[in-house]
């Protein structure tokens, strides 16, 4: 996977986007791209990049416009194009500036279906979001909560964990997150017996 910053070799893959973030909630579609403004004259849009796989925008016919008032709305991509670190899009049926304009700020959705197939080990943030937190030992097993938000890192990403005991930060490294089970949204971790301390 394409990172920009080097984990080291203890860390897990990093998580990678294609976000959940401006998807409706029923989580039925994911954001690859939210449009800032309109740019040209014929109806394109500058958008920002909210996933990992930007080649795919050059094979992207059609997507899904977040709408304000109810059902995201299927539209065609007629061409697509990367500049200074935005992607340019043009929508099938927008042809002018004042039109564009009316798009600002939303999200370019695709059916959570159509995302990208990632290998064995790695992961989508939103696929670890809401995971439950189990922690193994030698005395047993024990519950200590969910994954509120994974932040990115340069080393190894961290779990925000909401448990009984306030937020604890939990590196994703493999010494720590020794099994991810995603069918029962269940991150199984062997942490040090200070991780609380060090959360303090």
């Amino acid at each position: 996977m394409k990172s920009s910053n080097r984990p080291s070799a203890d860390a897990r893959p990093e998580p990678v986007r294609e976000s959940a973030r401006g998807a409706p909630r029923d989580a039925a579609y994911l954001a690859v791209a939210r449009i800032t403004r309109p740019q040209g004259r014929r109806g394109e849009v500058a958008a920002e990049i909210l996933t990992d796989f930007p080649e795919r925008f050059s094979r992207l016919g059609r997507a899904y416009l977040e709408s304000p008032h109810g059902e995201p709305e299927e539209v065609g991509v007629e061409s697509a194009w990367p500049h200074k670190g935005r992607i340019i899009l043009k929508f099938a049926g927008v042809e002018t500036i004042h039109a564009a304009e009316k798009l600002r700020g939303r999200h370019v959705l695709i059916p959570k279906e159509e995302s990208v197939q990632l290998p064995a080990g790695h992961y989508y943030i939103w696929e670890l979001e809401g995971c439950r937190v189990v922690c193994r030992s030698a005395n047993g097993t024990e519950e200590w909560g969910h994954v509120t938000a994974v932040e990115p890192m340069p080393n190894a990403h961290l779990l925000h964990v909401s448990t009984g005991k306030g937020e604890v930060l939990v590196p994703f490294a493999q010494a720590i997150c020794t099994e991810v089970d995603l069918a029962a949204k269940t991150i199984w971790i062997e942490p040090p017996a200070d991780l609380f301390g060090l959360n303090s």
